[in-house]
């Protein structure tokens, strides 16, 4: 069994961080916040409002495809480091739920982290711990120079 992965960023250094690399996650406010992170994962917390909503009034899909790739990001970054370029290399996202406006929280998990591809898990709940939405994440990291 391969050893816990232990963060090298804090919840607090992972948020300054994206505020500096991708300040573009700040155009709408305050609505996404690193909470927590720990041994292999990484919670992340978006809340959902009006500007989030799809008619029906429920919260969209690309909305929850967002805060699945930021969770995936930031567990990427609590455990490696300042790697501003570690990109997305496949995402897939199962909407399970239809959540209404409010908090959901996207817990992202490192299943696999090789030299150059990270696979995560990420699992989105509601403000009800109900399971909204999953997701798995491959991201690729740059080789070091």
């Amino acid at each position: 069994m391969p050893a816990p992965l232990n963060p090298v960023m804090t919840a607090p250094e992972v948020s300054a961080y994206l505020d500096q690399v991708f300040p573009q996650i700040r155009t709408n406010g305050d609505d996404v916040s690193v909470i927590e992170v720990s041994p292999g994962t990484a919670l992340v917390r978006l809340n959902a409002d009006h500007k989030h909503l799809r008619p029906g009034g429920t919260v969209s899909g690309p909305t929850m495809f967002m805060l699945a790739d930021l969770g995936a990001y930031a567990v990427i970054l609590a455990h490696i480091g300042k790697v501003a370029l570690a990109v997305t290399t496949n995402l897939n996202i199962n909407f399970l739920m239809k959540p209404a406006p409010g908090a959901l929280n996207a817990t992202a998990a490192i299943l696999k982290m090789g030299k150059r591809l990270v696979v995560t898990d990420i699992s989105i709940r509601d403000s009800q711990d109900e399971l909204v939405a999953h997701a798995t994440a491959t991201y690729s990291i740059p080789p070091q120079t």
